[in-house]
């Protein structure tokens, strides 16, 4: 049986949603999202992290720099809130909406900013083992495959799209 064959997350009938994470997956999300925080805490002009904070103008310097202070500090207000969540719910086997989908932000978060700094392409991975950044290589897989878990889980509580040309 492959490492990933359980779900991690499912919807239950009452409309929460299970967690089942070995320990060692928790401490991983709690240490990464203990990481990203004190990240975020220092600086969001840090490269690996400026992919959380897009720029809107490309090409005005000025008016994205504007932006930047109009947005900035929401931004960082609802990151910082979505990993305080998922450090808070770390050990619990049962999450509501509103949980899971602080859970959907963190992880998201901490896929984008290890992958801007294994400088990850669309193309596939194939990572060597001996590669010093292998286990990182690892966890981004893994932060991928929960993230998908999340979205599968969620998505199992939308209503069924209706036809349009019906």
């Amino acid at each position: 049986m492959g490492l990933f064959r359980r779900r991690r997350v499912q919807r239950t009938r009452r409309g929460t949603y299970e967690v089942h994470l070995p320990e060692p997956e928790r401490a991983l999300l709690g240490s990464l999202a203990d990481q990203l925080r004190e990240l975020l805490a220092e600086t969001t002009d840090d490269p690996v992290v400026r992919r959380l904070f897009p720029t809107a103008y490309h090409d005005d310097a000025e008016r994205d720099r504007e932006y930047q202070q109009l947005v900035r500090d929401e931004l960082l207000e609802r990151r910082l809130a979505a990993l305080a969540t998922v450090e808070a719910t770390l050990e619990a086997s049962e999450l509501d909406d509103e949980q899971l989908n602080a859970w959907l932000r963190g992880l998201n978060d901490l896929r984008l900013v290890l992958g801007t700094r294994l400088d990850v392409s669309e193309e596939l991975l194939d990572v060597d083992a001996d590669d010093p950044d292998a286990p990182a290589y690892a966890v981004y897989e893994y932060l991928g495959f929960l993230l998908s878990e999340v979205v599968d889980a969620l998505a199992e509580g939308l209503p069924e799209p209706t036809d349009p040309t019906a």
